[in-house]
């Protein structure tokens, strides 16, 4: 693999060490136009949905293993207009109220939505605003976050304030979501009709009380890790294990077993140990590798061929690990996007060989397409709009088994896409 920069003669220090890497050495070239994936847009996809629902900021989305499409969703981004039909909405701790009905459309969504291929809704569960969820099935929290015995806990299901953040549906049909607000440090798994089954961490302000969580083990009350604001899990089918991009404070990549929720290994970037807090850090400089990983660390993938593949977003690149946490490479991206960063998400293409690795670029608003291989980056699509195949603050993306690409769309994108292979390739370029 190669790591893939924007500009010749870019100067990067790691640590002490200047490395002088030229555009001749590791190749930021697209490939030839007949070479390259293309995609159309699906404007259909997904259908309408019923009872006036209307979904928020889509914070991930993820494809089963029968190729049925999930996203979670934020009912509270909502704004008072799109959720007009809403007497009270939506159903946390404090709801917003109004004493009469402003409009006729929309009400909140629950924030689980599952679809097929075609579009159609076969289910929706959870969040505040599927009745009597955050009553009956979980509990709904408050921010701050009281003490454990001041609320009811006896089912460990704390539902994330606010911003839902990152969903994976496992090999065995169990669904995993997590959330980034400010008092989420948590990690829920569920069936796939909503059943909770545990929770890895606990809801709180994340303080300099709680400074060192990136080498925490098992200091949650049973005896999980202790999570930093997750953003998203994965679960590797050969060994039934669940790895968390642990996340928006912490630093690391944690690995748990899928079944227990209990501590088998974790790393930083270039595999080292992760360093608390945040600040350790100085700003980010185009110039220099990070030793640490930066906030986020946004997502964790496993490709089938056993590599790790981890988001740094905005230290602008990811980085390859074996699964036991030992460095592999890094592919450098859009190095002097500063905001928000340029490495928001990877999938993989379809095939067998997983060939591509496609990357929504939620700053730059784009997907980017780079050979996973080498290296390279092949092609990009997209740009920022809010038509049909354009992006605002693009979160997430999921591929499924025919190699149809899926996106989800944060702050006012409030949407999901659906991208099909042109019908002139050859598939997804990815046979054996």
């Amino acid at each position: 693999m190669k790591r893939s920069i924007p500009a010749i003669g870019l100067a990067l220090a790691a640590g002490a060490a200047a490395l002088t890497l030229s555009l001749g050495q590791f190749g930021d070239v697209q490939a030839s136009r007949d070479e390259q994936p293309r995609f159309s847009v699906d404007a259909s996809w997904p259908k309408a949905l019923p009872n006036q629902w209307l979904v928020g900021q889509v914070g991930g989305i993820a494809v089963d293993r029968h190729d049925n499409i999930w996203i979670i969703q934020r009912a509270y981004s909502l704004t008072d207009d799109e959720a007009g039909a809403e007497a009270a909405f939506p159903l946390y701790t404090s709801p917003k109220t109004r004493t009469v009905v402003r409009s006729d459309c929309c009400k909140a969504a629950p924030a689980v939505l599952k679809f097929n291929r075609a579009g159609d809704l076969l289910a929706a569960w959870g969040g505040p605003a599927d009745p009597g969820f955050l009553t009956t099935r979980c509990v709904a929290i408050a921010d701050p976050v009281p003490p454990a015995p001041a609320r009811d806990n006896k089912k460990s299901c704390d539902w994330p304030v606010a911003n839902e953040h990152g969903i994976f549906v496992d090999h065995n049909d169990f669904v995993y979501i997590g959330g980034n607000g400010g008092a989420n440090n948590q990690v829920l798994k569920f069936t796939a009709d909503g059943t909770f089954v545990y929770q890895i961490g606990k809801p709180g302000a994340f303080s300099s009380a709680t400074a060192g969580r990136s080498n925490n083990t098992n200091g949650d009350r049973n005896g999980r890790p202790l999570l930093g604001q997750p953003a998203d899990t994965e679960v590797d089918p050969v060994t039934n294990e669940l790895y968390i991009a642990d996340g928006y404070q912490n630093k690391r990549v944690l690995v748990v077993d899928a079944a227990t929720g209990l501590y088998k290994r974790h790393w930083g970037a270039y595999g080292n140990v992760p360093v608390d807090p945040v600040s350790a850090l100085l700003p980010y400089n185009p110039n220099v590798l990070d030793q640490q990983f930066r906030n986020p660390v946004h997502c964790v993938r496993v490709s089938k061929d056993g590599l790790v593949y981890v988001c740094d977003r905005v230290n602008n690149r990811y980085q390859v690990f074996t699964k036991g946490g030992q460095f592999v490479d890094e592919v450098l991206y859009a190095r002097d996007t500063l905001g928000n960063g340029a490495l928001w998400d990877v999938d993989f293409s379809a095939g067998k060989r997983q060939k591509y690795l496609y990357n929504p670029d939620g700053e730059n608003q784009r997907v980017a397409i780079f050979d996973r291989r080498s290296g390279d980056l092949v092609s990009t699509f997209g740009r920022n709009g809010r038509s049909a195949g354009q992006f605002h603050w693009v979160h997430n993306l999921a591929v499924d088994s025919k190699g149809n690409i899926y996106t989800a769309e944060v702050d006012t994108g409030k949407r999901a896409q659906k991208f099909v292979p042109r019908d002139d390739d050859d598939d997804d370029h990815d046979r054996d």
